[in-house]
């Protein structure tokens, strides 16, 4: 099993001073000690449930280009980007951009976005959720065929591209792409369609993601899609540091369903501490699994 780390929230003591020095640190450690991937949000506001618009938030994926300079082994993704916010042709350029910055270390996590007072303050359209699928699936489609080659033009419903021109190519010929969210009718089946990996939330238990990723195979066998091929990850809702018995009980029984890497968010005002104590107590204990 492996581990990743989740920075979703700066608003720590003297932020104001000691934001991005918190953000090297704790990346820097996750770096060092092991972490598979770390995960920034694609917010321009900061969520409610981390104290609203008038916290602080950094801009993903400028903040992922610092930590691509600031490290050198573990892989960078946002949890996930948000579909509305830039152009697929634009978005496929940028993520190719970190990919080749990194040596090869971006991840694409993408759904259909949801946060409507960010968008309506910043005045970024916030179509209907049956359009912002339809778009998901034609961002994934531009950024494929940006990565091929096929540098001809692309013709969707929402998105018009003349020339799919993206040089130079991502390290790895493409860019492994996440879906995150598990709705069972649209999201998963689109997982099974296009993805390398899903992102599952872990809030009903070990039944709730079992029950996720049966779903998830009954897609993939719909689609002749190899279930297998895709990677299963999950964000652990809990204190993987404050709750290290329990994390690594269900982390065995995750494992059991397929589960390759679970993803949580520092629960400490002093985020570097807390990763130190996730890569030094906790990895080694589910590194096996």
């Amino acid at each position: 099993m492996d581990l990743g780390l989740h920075y979703a929230t700066f608003s720590h003591p003297d932020w104001q001073t000691t934001l991005v020095d918190r953000l090297d640190a704790s990346v820097r450690v996750a770096d060092e000690g092991g972490v598979a991937l770390v995960t920034l949000m694609d917010h321009h506001f900061q969520m409610v449930d981390f104290g609203g618009p008038f916290e602080p938030m950094l801009e993903g994926y400028t903040a992922l280009g610092y930590l691509a300079a600031r490290t050198e082994r573990v892989h960078l993704g946002l949890l996930v980007t948000g579909v509305t916010y830039r152009h697929p042709g634009v978005l496929a350029k940028v993520v190719s951009s970190l990919d080749v910055l990194s040596r090869g270390r971006a991840w694409l996590g993408l759904g259909a976005a949801w946060y409507e007072r960010e968008h309506r303050g910043l005045g970024v359209p916030f179509p209907p959720l049956a359009e912002r699928f339809e778009r998901l699936e034609e961002t994934i489609r531009v950024a494929e065929q940006m990565w091929s080659d096929d540098d001809g033009p692309f013709e969707g419903e929402h998105f018009h591209l003349a020339e799919t021109i993206c040089l130079p190519r991502p390290v790895r010929g493409r860019v492994p792409l996440m879906i995150g969210g598990q709705g069972e009718r649209k999201t998963l089946r689109m997982v099974a369609q296009y993805a390398d990996a899903c992102n599952l939330f872990t809030g009903e238990g070990v039944p709730g993601v079992a029950h996720k990723l049966e779903v998830l195979r009954r897609h993939c066998d719909d689609l002749g899609r190899d279930y297998d091929a895709i990677r299963k990850t999950i964000l652990w809702m809990g204190d993987p540091v404050g709750e290290a018995d329990r994390f690594a009980r269900e982390m065995e029984e995750y494992a059991a369903l397929g589960v390759t890497l679970a993803t949580a968010m520092p629960a400490s005002d002093d985020p570097e501490a807390w990763t130190t104590e996730l890569v030094t107590s906790v990895l080694p204990r589910v590194a096996g699994l």
